[in-house]
């Protein structure tokens, strides 16, 4: 599959996901989700999605049981949505990397700090 379409793909499973995230799902462990690369295989059969939950761990925990069980409402909403020859399987991935950007920036202002003194 050339590379444009499969980019085109992800972008569009990115939005779909993100709005179907934020707007649609009812269910109240569900919080403060940002839904932050999409990777779509070449065959188009299946996708991870990269999520930001923000939250205490307790609160991480139970968005993430959350948003394990709406796996199959969010992928018949993709299939609604955009048209494919088939539905890819979703998968979650937490992504980590915003709470470990913002590790290095604390520690980054702490370091300036003592170089003040």
């Amino acid at each position: 599959m050339g590379q444009l379409r499969m980019e085109k793909v992800q972008e569009l499973v990115k939005q779909e996901v993100s709005q179907i995230i934020l707007q649609e799902l009812k269910d109240p462990r569900i919080g403060f989700v940002t839904v932050t690369q999409v990777d779509v295989t070449g065959d188009l059969r299946s996708t991870k999605i990269y999520v930001s939950i923000m939250g205490s761990d307790e609160q991480i925990k139970a968005c993430w049981d959350g948003l394990q069980s709406s796996i199959g409402y969010i992928r018949r909403e993709i299939g609604k949505r955009i048209r494919l020859r088939c539905t890819p399987e979703v998968t979650f991935q937490l992504d980590k990397s915003l709470d470990y950007s913002t590790h290095i920036q604390k520690l980054l202002i702490k370091i300036k700090k003592d170089e003040a003194e």
